[in-house]
């Protein structure tokens, strides 16, 4: 008989969980959850409706034959349940029919059977909107990539310059840390621009007081002597072992002691000091074993009314190929933290951009770094330079120092008076932000989670001006993929956050899903072609006044885009303004076959711009010709501050099923994982290769327009930006072209040119309209004779699954094109793009490059296979999930005449290779540095 977990003592703890705090005895200790063991009982994540009592969930929960667990995180309305045996696969719950899953598993089996109406499009099995019980999903278990990096030695012997702050630190504050000197982020030196700009902030006493900050990684070390004093027990726990303490217990369980010195380590004789030295520290450890969903989401939002930062440095793998996202109940975790963390004033997520730039990868492809929900930071070198590792996007919030030209940044480590040289990477980025983030708090523990992220954008610092990536905003401050809105400064981030009045409520505007018109064949949207093909929406004042909105924010982007190598799509987006957000450049190692199936990705820089008018999207196609696909809808929401507040309301991520419902990354069954170590494909010479600010980054290398100013950067920002010049690098060779003005002089050279131009121009021409013929000829499947011919894309579904272009598409009202919306849908808006421009960006390709990779990183498999990266179509183990999401259409019925011919279940075998809807899908070949 099973035995099942005695509800006296669930409801104890529940009513502890639940209770809320008073002003006089303060928060609670979280609820300490149950030990999990994935090897002998199958776990289950089942939705009810949080009106529900612990009655009603243990009567289900016998029904089902589960034993009741406990609730998941802080979610209200889920709970963990299990029964006895093993967790299915994760190639069970990836690959099969939750439906075929069902007939096996009994537990399934039970609950479709007290469904009213088995709707799935996925291993999760809901009931109807309208039941009170909403879905059962299976938590399978899942192996990650752990991450390692080669160590580097820095030379400390450099001559020093100015050591006025140095003995400032030193003497007036009394801080005698022998490794104070070597901490350049904090003072430097050299270059005191590169600098944090904190003991200014020290002199005055402002030092972390009060704040709480969890570091969610691979554990904590609390009986380090530089962080024992600060530790901060109550809001700790181990997720991985199931213990109280999060201890660093295997070998590599360094990152999060190292991360937790950079912000917290005390004043002693040990190492050095962190940049909130008063602040208390706790550890969350999730890194260092498999976890599920569920507990990753109870991680998130662990002790949430204790902890005030959650430091995170981690996400899906840096290799380039990866794309994966929070979501169901990930996504749900971050929603509850901003909305109810801290009373109500927000969790803080900080996340590391990641180290990836150097296999092409950018943070727009990370579903955690493009959240509007989280701070996004990448790095700057000792020299103020871009390290080639640190990762570009439109989501990169501002910079902080880490490891490049020659350093490292130099910290706590793991053991009683241990301390590291070798720490570096983004993921050593990201706990400075939060140690500066710390310092505001603790002046202005009244700042909600939007009014940090608008004092970054106010305070960051412009520097490298010549850099060409920089770009003017139509708010008038200046923006780059690489370094966002510039370097943080702690002392005018914490003097702006004194005197800061709070912003209103979050409002958002949602578009309607934009249909592109279907090119020729039957495959529904446009063909992308290497000038791009575009599509327009207009956003009306109107429209904004109905949605609440005031003052824009961030905007996110869901795009449609299904392509034979996802790698070669590049997207951007234009504001009616002139500011061009770049979404997507190509990725070399992006093999994937499963294009973009409603994924969402984010901009910062059109915050505080006017929205009204019409907005652009431009996808393009500029690699492989061979490699083809189709752009076929996307949707426009527009987030920022409201109208009026006592009108705002709360946002929440839709159910399954629903209008705009939020599911960005990899099949929900796949909700059990090894979080890979932060400095996973962080290459060896992270910390001695040199930084550069000259190349432009992600930002068009063609000419823009000037934006329209559209509103300036308020009364505390006198100070006037000067515009970015275009830079070149003064050491660049020339090549061919070097002396050619000596060659213009004489006339004999001009006119042999001049021959070889008309010549070469004659013989080009000839074979560019050869070679159009033929690629026109291959696209539309016509030989010369009319017949087909292999490769065009009329027969691309029996090859590759073309997912939102081979799903049936929902009608307004019933009828295509059709007035009147169904409730709570959305209104189907067609629109005609204006037509391809002109070709914005040469992007160097490699077009032999192909990365074979495989997914026994447990080393205990022999059975698992390698995979190549060409699409090829077939079924492969350890591949992306199928992403199911699909752009809102009016009305749940389907067109049978657009679906005709489409064999759902093969589309689902057929997923591509070259997958990264997972993080297990990290290369073991790919190169440190490319």
């Amino acid at each position: 008989m099973r035995s099942l977990l005695p509800l006296w003592g669930l409801f104890l703890t529940l009513l502890l969980a639940s209770s809320p705090a008073t002003a006089t005895s303060g928060p609670l200790k979280p609820r300490t959850p149950q030990p999990r063991s994935y090897d002998t009982h199958t776990y289950y994540a089942l939705e009810l409706d949080p009106s529900l009592s612990l009655s009603d969930a243990s009567a289900l929960s016998t029904s089902l034959g589960v034993e009741l667990v406990e609730p998941i995180g802080e979610l209200a309305g889920h709970w963990l349940v299990r029964r006895e045996g093993p967790s299915p696969s994760h190639d069970d719950l990836e690959k099969r029919d939750p439906y075929a899953l069902a007939s096996e598993d009994p537990i399934m089996k039970r609950w479709q059977a007290l469904s009213r109406r088995g709707s799935s499009s996925s291993s999760t099995l809901r009931y109807d909107s309208g039941s009170s019980r909403r879905s059962l999903t299976p938590l399978s278990t899942r192996q990650r990539a752990k991450r390692y990096h080669i160590p580097f030695t820095p030379n400390h012997s450099k001559k020093r310059d100015d050591n006025t702050e140095l003995l400032y630190a030193q003497n007036e504050l009394h801080l005698q840390d022998p490794m104070l000197d070597q901490q350049w982020h904090l003072i430097n030196t050299e270059m005191k621009d590169v600098e944090l700009n904190v003991t200014g902030l020290w002199g005055r006493g402002i030092t972390g007081q009060g704040v709480h900050v969890v570091i969610v990684d691979d554990g904590l070390d609390v009986n380090s002597r530089d962080l024992q004093e600060n530790f901060f027990a109550e809001g700790s726990y181990d997720f991985n072992d199931h213990t109280e303490l999060p201890l660093p217990r295997l070998s590599d369980d360094q990152h999060g002691t190292r991360c937790a010195g950079e912000i917290a380590a005390v004043p002693n004789d040990v190492c050095g000091v962190g940049v909130s030295y008063r602040a208390k520290i706790a550890g969350v450890r999730i890194l260092s074993a498999p976890i599920s969903d569920a507990d990753e989401a109870a991680a998130l939002n662990y002790g949430y009314q204790l902890n005030d930062i959650f430091s995170c440095s981690w996400g899906p793998p840096d290799d380039g190929k990866s794309m994966e996202a929070p979501e169901g109940l990930i996504l749900k975790a971050m929603v509850n933290g901003v909305q109810q963390g801290r009373d109500g004033k927000g969790s803080i997520f900080v996340f590391a951009a990641g180290n990836g730039g150097g296999a092409d990868d950018q943070c727009n492809f990370d579903g955690y770094t493009n959240s509007i929900f989280s701070v996004t930071v990448g790095a700057v070198d000792r020299k103020g330079l871009h390290p080639y590792y640190s990762e570009m996007c439109a989501a990169m919030m501002f910079v902080t120092p880490s490891s490049g030209s020659g350093d490292h940044i130099h910290t706590t480590d793991v053991g009683e008076e241990k301390c590291a040289h070798t720490h570096g990477g983004t993921s050593a980025a990201a706990p400075l932000a939060v140690g500066v983030f710390a310092l505001a708090l603790s002046v202005r523990p009244d700042l909600t989670w939007r009014d940090f992220q608008h004092l970054s954008v106010r305070t960051a610092v412009y520097f490298n001006d010549d850099d060409p990536d920089w770009e003017k905003t139509a708010a008038g401050r200046m923006f780059s993929y690489k370094y966002g809105y510039g370097k943080l400064d702690a002392g005018l981030f914490v003097e702006a956050a004194e005197q800061w009045k709070l912003v209103k409520p979050q409002a958002w505007f949602d578009s309607p899903a934009v249909y592109l018109p279907t090119t020729e064949g039957p495959p529904t949207g446009s063909y992308i072609t290497e000038e791009g093909v575009t599509s327009t929406f207009e956003v009306t004042q109107d429209m904004l006044t109905e949605a609440n909105l005031e003052r824009l924010e961030h905007i996110t982007v869901r795009v449609w885009i299904d392509h034979q190598r996802r790698g070669d799509v590049e997207c951007e987006i234009t504001s009616p303004n002139g500011v061009t957000s770049v979404l997507a450049r190509q990725r070399r190692f992006d093999e994937a076959n499963s294009g973009f199936p409603g994924w969402k990705f984010m901009s910062l820089k059109h915050w505080e711009e006017n929205p009204v008018g019409t907005w652009t999207i431009k996808v393009k196609d500029q690699a492989n010709p061979e490699k083809i696909g189709r752009f076929v809808a996307w949707s426009l929401q527009l987030w920022g501050e409201s109208i009026d507040p006592s009108l705002a309301k709360l946002w929440a991520p839709a159910e399954e099923g629903q209008p705009d419902e939020e599911q960005t990354g990899s099949d929900p069954a796949t909700t059990t994982s090894q979080k890979p170590k932060p400095t996973a494909l962080l290459p060896g010479d992270h910390g001695e290769a040199s930084g550069e600010a000259t190349k432009p980054g992600l930002a068009s290398t063609t000419a823009q327009s000037e934006p329209t100013e559209t509103t300036g950067q308020g009364e505390d920002e006198d100070e006037a930006i000067a515009e970015p010049t275009s830079a070149t690098d003064e050491n660049a060779d020339e090549g061919f072209f070097s002396g050619i003005t000596t060659l213009a002089s004489n006339s004999t050279w001009i006119a042999g040119a001049g021959m070889i131009i008309v010549l070469a121009g004659t013989g080009l021409g000839a074979f560019f309209y050869y070679r159009s013929r033929k690629r026109r000829q291959n696209l539309f499947g016509l030989s010369n004779n009319g017949e087909g011919a292999r490769g065009a894309y009329a027969p691309l579904s029996e090859d590759v699954p073309m997912g939102l272009l081979e799903r049936s598409r929902r009608k307004l009202g019933g009828k295509a094109g059709g007035a009147g919306a169904a409730g709570g849908t959305k209104e189907l808006y067609d629109a005609f793009g204006d037509g391809p421009s002109d070709d914005e960006s040469d992007v160097d390709q490699d077009e032999n490059t192909a990365l074979r990779y495989h997914d026994d990183f447990l080393g205990d498999d022999e059975d698992h296979e390698h995979h190549g990266g060409s699409g090829s179509g077939s079924a492969t183990k350890g591949m992306e999930s199928e992403y199911k999401d699909e752009p809102d259409n009016e009305d749940g019925d389907g067109d049978e005449g657009e679906a005709e011919g489409v064999d759902k279940g093969k589309r689902k075998e057929e997923s591509g290779s070259g997958s990264s809807g997972s993080w297990q899908d990290a290369a073991e070949d790919v190169p440190s540095r490319v």
